[in-house]
This record gives structure tokens, C-alpha cells and sequence, in this order.
């Protein structure tokens, strides 16, 4: 197709096509100019807010009734002495939270107030994800100071940070990442009988402490004061990040230390409601580091610790999985305050149903011993789950004690009659075979179980029986 360049109408659509090109090419050197232009200034009010005084203390915010919304005005207040952080810059700066939460929920975030109890390798890094997602208000209390074994699994701390209390080095680092974060922290120990002015005010508290003591006294008096807790478990001595997992505390499966926390709990009232961050990874023949002899020649082993009810031994933890721990903790807070909740975690899905399957099962059984049908158990669904779970730590009582596929509880000693200190978890296949052995009817053709189990086994219940007698003394 040939063009007469000499038409008038050649002319004007080249014409036209010279003036769309050099438009283009004007906005788009406008556009970039402006960015340039934008970006310098966002960089000069980045250095003088880096060049503001430090925020207030947490205690000197207003209550949350009080909390105005001057926090989605144009300027954020910095301090009382009147130094502003631009409202253009943090929201910048949260922009990718923005988009997700969107502006209420971004509001609610920015208004929550978040105490951390246990500021080590959970907690840091709870305490940073949460401030580097939009809380402004956050309290952090621990007592410990940093050491050379701190360096594998801290958020913030580094070499230079051995022998500084930990909350005063993630202090450092909140307020390094976000100008306008107020941060309250407490070189402290949190205790029951004091502890209730370290949560006030608090929308949530995250529970990272590692004595078990404490850390039931923690959780019971949240519960009774209505106060939101979430509570770290056992990040010790595990390497299987796919088996973290977010759930109730009545539904934690193969963690001995919420085995502990939940039977303590259990026992002063508290069944379930508080969520908790665990792993069901099975934890293998990994123990406590031993004490240097020479330490057990300086006195009582528990006199050697800076509190006498705290341990001094630890448990071998690879780095990433307490920062796992922490991140999960900090994205169930910010769901949590933006309104949009993780609805139904992972592990609650299922596991009533298994208890309930359990508890059926013994049923049946103990119906087909007593040739007719049966009203009720002397044990329930709650009892099979605590069977299970705590005593026999989710695992078959017949060796090699492995987590069954097919999980059942069977009466113990057929001559006496079923109850909580009689009553064992086995393989279902196995459960049939004691059921078929050790339970018939005719005394001439019943064996005894330890005949059957061998004696290993047989001692094996006797410790399990020894454990619910205390748990029956304990309650009482």
C-alpha cells in the first residue's frame, strides 16, 4: 500500500501521530519528575521525624475508652513535646497492611494495645512482627538479660547486646523500624500476686514464658479477668516447621509442655479458651543440656538459678522454630483486632470427633462384656480425651508405643470394673485381641494381661495408674 505524502490528509494523521508521541513523552517525563520530586520530600521528612525524641512510655497513654482517632489525621503525635511524625509516612509504610486489612481494620491494629510476658525467642519476634504490622502501644516484660546462646534465636539482639536485658534491645529495634511506636519495657518478672498492673490496659497478652508455673498463673488470671491471652507452647527440642499449628488449648496433641499447662489448668477450672501456638511433632529422646558437675557442687541445683522456681537446665532449640512460634502468635493478634479472625484453625477441626469415636468404640466394648446395652460409662468424653492425651501421651500402651492409627481405649483388668486408673490406649486391632485374650466370660479361659503384654507393659500401667491416683488427690 503506497502513501501520498503529499495529501492533506497524510499530513494530518502524521500530524496527528507526531503531537500523541510528544505528549506521551511529555506526562511521562512530568510523571517521573513528580515521583523524583515526591520521593525527595518524603526523604527529608524521613530524616527530621528520625531526628524527633522517643515516644512516651505505655504507661502514659490514654485508657482505650479514651483513645481518640487523631491516629488517621493527617500528622501523628510523637510526644508531648509536640514533635510530629507525617500520617503520609506511616502510612506508607504500612501500605501493604492497608490493603489487606483495609482503613478499619488498620484502625482497630493501630488502637490495640499488646503486653508481651517473655521477651526471648518467641516473644521478640512476636513483639516485632506485630509493631512492623501497625501496633503502636506495646508493653514488653522479661526479667532475663541477653547471653551468648540468646544470638541462635533472638529477633533483635546481637554480640554487642550479651549482658543487656532483652527488652531493652528489642526496644531499641521497634523504635528503629517504627518512629511512632510508644514502647513500655519492663525489666521484670511478671507474678500473680503483683502481675495485674503489667497487663492493664492490655487488648491482648502474649504468654512466651518458660516456667510452667508462671506461665499457668499467667493464663489463669487472664482467664478469670477476662483479658485476651495467647500462649506459647514447647519450641524446644523440635525441627518440623509443618507441624505448627494454631489451636484451642484442649485440643494440643504430643507437646508435653501443654500436656503440663492444660491438666494445671484443667485442674483450677480452665478447660479450654485460650489459643496457643504448639507443634505435634512428636518430641524424641532430645532432654534437658546437663549441668557442668561443678555446678551441682555449688548447692541445690534449684538454688542456682535467678529465681528459685525457675530452671536453670534448657532444652536444646533450634533457631527458626521459635520465630515460627512468634510470627504465628503475631498474625492470629492482628487478625484478631482487625476484626477478621482466623476462623476455625487446622487442628480443632476433627479432633472432638476423635474423642467422641474413642469414647463409642469403649462403649460398644464394654456393652458386648456386659451382654446388653449400657446407659452410660463411669467415664466420658472428656475422661477418653484426658485418657489419651495426657496419660498415654497419644501413644499405644503395647510396645513399640507408637502414635495409633486407629486409636481406642480398653478396660485394663477385666476382674475389676472399668474406670479411669483401668482403663488403657491401644491400637484398635490390639484393643480386639486384649478384649479377645485377657475378657472373656469363662474365668477357666481368661489371661492376665501382663501374659499377654509382658511385665514391661504391665509395670508401664502401673505408672499410668500412679498418675491418675495423683490427678484424682490433686483435684481434691
Amino acid at each position: 500500500m503506497n502513501f501520498d505524502f503529499q495529501s492533506h490528509r497524510t499530513q494530518l494523521v502524521l500530524t496527528a501521530l507526531a503531537a500523541s508521541a510528544a505528549t506521551a513523552g511529555l506526562v511521562t517525563a512530568y510523571t517521573a519528575h513528580t515521583r523524583r520530586t515526591k520521593r525527595r520530600e518524603l526523604d527529608r521528612d524521613i530524616k527530621r521525624s528520625l531526628a524527633s525524641k522517643p515516644p512516651p512510655a505505655f504507661a502514659e497513654l490514654p485508657s482505650p475508652s479514651n483513645v481518640d482517632i487523631a491516629v488517621h489525621e493527617r500528622r501523628t503525635k510523637l510526644n508531648e513535646g509536640g514533635e510530629e511524625y507525617d500520617e503520609e509516612l506511616v502510612r506508607e509504610q504500612l501500605a501493604r497492611n492497608y490493603v489487606f486489612f483495609g482503613e478499619e481494620g488498620m484502625a482497630k491494629i493501630r488502637k490495640g494495645k499488646v503486653v508481651v510476658v517473655g521477651c526471648g525467642g518467641v516473644g521478640s519476634w512476636a513483639a516485632v512482627m506485630l509493631v512492623r504490622s501497625g501496633i503502636t502501644d506495646i508493653r514488653l516484660v522479661d526479667f532475663d538479660y541477653v547471653t551468648l546462646s540468646s544470638l541462635n534465636r533472638h529477633a533483635t539482639a546481637v554480640l554487642a547486646d550479651v549482658g543487656s536485658p532483652k527488652v531493652r534491645c528489642i526496644e531499641r529495634t521497634l523504635k528503629q523500624v517504627c518512629k511512632w511506636v510508644r514502647v513500655d519495657a519492663r525489666v521484670d518478672i511478671w507474678r500473680k500476686e503483683s502481675g495485674g498492673d503489667l497487663l492493664e490496659g492490655a487488648d491482648w497478652v502474649i504468654d512466651a514464658i518458660d516456667n510452667i508455673t508462671t506461665k499457668v498463673d499467667l493464663l489463669k488470671y487472664c482467664h478469670d479477668h477476662n483479658i485476651k491471652v495467647f500462649s506459647s507452647m514447647g519450641a524446644g527440642a523440635k525441627c518440623d516447621p509443618t507441624r505448627v499449628q494454631i489451636s484451642d488449648i484442649s485440643f494440643t496433641i504430643y507437646d508435653p509442655l501443654a500436656r503440663s499447662v492444660r491438666r494445671r489448668l484443667r485442674l483450677q477450672g480452665v478447660a479450654s479458651g485460650i489459643p496457643v501456638v504448639y507443634s505435634t511433632e512428636v518430641p524424641g529422646d532430645v532432654k534437658l543440656l546437663p549441668l557442668p558437675e561443678e555446678e551441682f557442687k555449688k548447692g541445690d541445683v534449684k538454688e542456682l538459678g535467678v529465681f528459685d522456681d525457675f530452671r536453670v537446665r534448657i532444652l536444646p532449640v533450634l533457631g527458626p522454630l521459635p520465630s515460627i512460634f512468634g510470627l504465628n502468635i503475631a498474625t492470629y493478634i492482628l487478625c484478631d483486632l482487625a476484626d477478621k479472625p482466623i476462623s476455625n484453625p487446622l487442628p480443632i477441626k476433627g479432633r472432638k470427633k476423635l474423642y467422641e469415636r474413642i469414647y463409642r468404640d469403649l462403649l460398644h466394648r464394654e456393652e458386648k462384656m456386659a451382654g446388653q446395652a449400657l446407659n452410660r460409662l463411669p467415664i466420658d468424653e472428656d475422661d477418653a480425651g484426658f485418657l489419651f492425651e495426657d496419660i498415654h501421651r497419644g501413644r499405644s500402651i503395647v510396645p513399640p508405643h507408637a502414635v495409633p492409627t486407629r486409636p481406642a481405649l480398653v478396660r485394663w483388668d477385666f476382674n475389676k470394673p472399668l474406670s479411669l486408673e483401668n482403663c488403657v490406649a491401644m491400637e484398635f486391632a490390639d484393643a480386639e485381641k486384649h478384649v479377645k485374650l485377657c475378657g472373656s466370660n469363662s474365668e477357666g479361659e481368661r489371661r492376665r494381661p501382663e501374659e499377654v503384654w509382658g511385665v514391661d507393659v504391665q509395670e508401664i500401667v502401673r505408672r499410668r495408674r500412679e498418675e491418675v491416683r495423683r490427678e484424682r488427690e490433686w483435684v481434691m
